[in-house]
């Protein structure tokens, strides 16, 4: 008997929705089950989806409970709400999310205690290191999206660069998936050679160019949002990358979210290091070697994190 696979999402919101695309178009799940709080949402998202199905290839999807995601491997999260005015502070808008993580955690654990839960909501670190305290399952087996986007978008980029395809190019961003992250330029290469202070077919390494190549991967989710209102694409191609790693059991290296244990010096936050992901979620970190620049940085981006969950009750 052929072993359907369900990958469930909670949030229909721009992100879900991707995801559910995303995850469709390569047919990575067998059934797909969107939940929403807005029952009517998942509905009409299930619905549109589903009559892609005579093109796409067989994958089924609908709208459901918590109850319905009993049987699924793997569960996104991309709910959360969204800044109500200008003067809401960080905090107070982390508190708010907490408390929806609060309640989809809940009914997870009860209905789908064994699924690999994906978290996808900003701040994604500190949300990841939300959903690990709040559940019961262990560890590995909740993992944030972390700077897998921001390391897709700088490769893109440095692959433009040097005239390359960006999948024959080796370079991460690691730490924060925000403002405080880290290009780890000491470990970067292009085909074997190394990009930092060498020539790369043809082309030599521009310090100031470079860092302009990282300021923009950085910040290219503000150039979005600036033209668009939002991001949501590339996430969903990040979410589903993730999602078929893990149940076709790949033992990929992917920079994911995960609560550090001492790598780096950094202890009791998430952040984004390269992890081994496959059919138990996280199976084994692999830290690259790093610069002592890059490994303050990395300290540091976890002081931003710490910072920003100073007052949060998770009791």
């Amino acid at each position: 008997m052929i072993q359907r696979r369900t990958v469930g999402i909670v949030g229909t919101g721009h992100v879900g929705v991707a995801a559910a695309y995303a995850l469709f178009l390569q047919r990575i799940a067998s059934d797909l089950v969107l939940v929403d709080l807005d029952e009517r949402r998942a509905e009409g998202e299930a619905m549109d989806l589903m009559h892609g199905q005579a093109l796409a290839g067989r994958v089924t999807v609908r709208a459901g409970s918590y109850a319905d995601l009993a049987a699924a491997q793997v569960i996104v999260i991309s709910a959360g709400a969204s800044q109500q005015s200008p003067d809401e502070t960080r905090l107070q808008l982390l508190r708010r999310n907490a408390a929806i993580f609060r309640s989809i955690v809940a009914e997870l654990d009860r209905h789908a205690p064994e699924a690999i839960l994906v978290v996808a909501t900003n701040p994604v670190d500190v949300l990841t290191y939300v959903t690990q305290a709040l559940s019961r399952r262990p560890d590995a087996r909740v993992i944030g999206t972390g700077t897998l986007l921001d390391t897709s978008r700088f490769r893109a980029l440095l692959g433009r660069h040097y005239h390359v395809d960006p999948r024959s190019v080796h370079a991460y961003i690691l730490g924060e998936h925000g403002d405080s992250e880290v290009p780890i330029w000491s470990s970067a290469d292009i085909g074997g050679t190394p990009i930092l202070d060498a020539e790369v077919l043809g082309r030599p390494f521009d310090r100031a160019a470079m860092q302009a190549l990282f300021e923009q991967a950085r910040d290219a989710a503000y150039e979005i949002i600036g033209r668009k209102g939002y991001t949501n694409t590339a996430i969903g191609v990040v979410i589903a990358r993730i999602v078929r790693a893990i149940l076709d059991d790949e033992k990929s290296v992917l920079p994911v979210s995960v609560r550090l244990n001492g790598e780096y010096g950094i202890e009791d936050v998430c952040l984004s290091i390269p992890c081994v992901v496959g059919i138990e979620g996280v199976e084994a970190r692999v830290p690259p070697p790093v610069s002592e620049d890059e490994r303050a940085g990395l300290r540091a981006s976890a002081d931003v994190l710490r910072r920003s969950m100073d007052g949060l009750d998770l009791g």
